[in-house]
C-alpha cells in the first residue's frame, strides 16, 4: 500500500498542479484547512466552503486534480486500477500537511475536507498516514478501492481520537451507505472519533447539517 513521503519526490499528474487559498495567511493563522474537490471540479469551486465557515483565523488551501479527477475509475475499483492518479493525490495531500507544519500549524490544527471523490481521496490519506489531525470531513465518500469490500486489517495505525465526520445520502448514486458504513468501522478501530451521519433522500450534494458539523470542526481547533 502506498504512504507518501516528502522524502520521494513523486512525481506524478498533480503534482505540479496549482493550489487555491482563501482566509487567513499561514503565517497568522490558528488552524487550517485542506479542502479537496470532487471529480469534475476544480480547487476554486471546493474554496467557496470557506464562505459558509467565515473563520478569520483559519488558512484554507485547496489543491487541483490534474484534468479535474484524482483517479479515472470508480473509488470501489481496486486501487491500481486508479493508479498514478490515486497515489499522486494522495502525496499531494501529504506535502500540503508538510508544509502547513512547517509553517507552524501542527496536524492536529489541520481539517481534511473532501466532497464526493475528494472526500474518498481525503479519507484514504488519513486512514494510511493515522495521526493526532484536527479533524476528517468526508461529505459523500468513504475508503478508496479493495472491491465491494473493504477488510478490516487494511489499515493500521492510531488516529488518537481524532475527530471525523462522515456525512452522505442513503441513496447517493456514487456512494453506497454499505462503504461509508465500513469506513466508519475501520476508523474507529484506528482509534478515531467518528461521527457518521446518513441523510435519507438528500441525493449528491452538501446540506446545512453538514456545515454546522464542520463548523464543529472548525471550533474545536481554532479554541482549543
Amino acid at each position: 500500500m502506498f504512504r507518501a513521503d516528502k522524502k520521494s519526490n513523486f512525481q506524478g499528474p498533480h503534482q505540479n498542479q496549482q493550489t487555491a487559498t482563501a482566509g487567513a495567511s499561514k503565517e497568522n493563522a490558528k488552524a487550517a484547512m485542506i479542502l479537496i474537490h470532487g471529480r469534475g471540479a476544480s480547487a476554486q469551486s471546493i474554496l467557496t466552503l470557506a464562505n459558509e465557515f467565515s473563520d478569520p483565523d483559519l488558512h484554507y488551501v485547496a489543491p487541483q486534480a490534474n484534468d479535474h479527477q484524482w483517479y479515472p475509475n470508480s473509488f470501489l475499483a481496486p486501487s491500481e486500477k486508479n493508479e498514478p492518479g490515486l497515489s499522486s493525490g494522495l502525496q499531494m495531500i501529504y506535502d500540503l500537511v508538510s508544509d502547513l507544519g512547517e509553517s507552524g500549524i501542527p496536524k492536529e490544527k489541520i481539517i481534511i475536507l473532501g466532497f464526493s471523490q475528494g472526500a474518498c481521496l481525503a479519507s484514504e490519506f488519513v486512514a494510511r498516514h493515522p495521526a493526532k489531525y484536527g479533524g476528517l470531513a468526508a461529505l459523500s465518500g468513504g475508503l478508496i478501492g479493495k472491491g465491494d469490500h473493504v477488510p478490516p486489517d487494511s489499515y493500521s495505525g492510531d488516529l488518537e481520537k481524532t475527530p471525523l465526520f462522515f456525512g452522505c445520502s442513503n441513496i447517493d448514486p456514487h456512494i453506497p451507505k454499505e462503504r461509508v458504513d465500513e469506513s466508519e468501522e475501520i476508523f474507529n478501530s484506528l482509534n478515531g472519533d467518528v461521527n457518521k451521519k446518513i441523510y435519507k433522500g438528500m441525493g449528491h450534494t452538501v446540506n446545512e447539517d453538514e456545515i454546522l458539523e464542520i463548523q464543529k470542526l472548525i471550533q474545536n481547533v481554532t479554541e482549543a
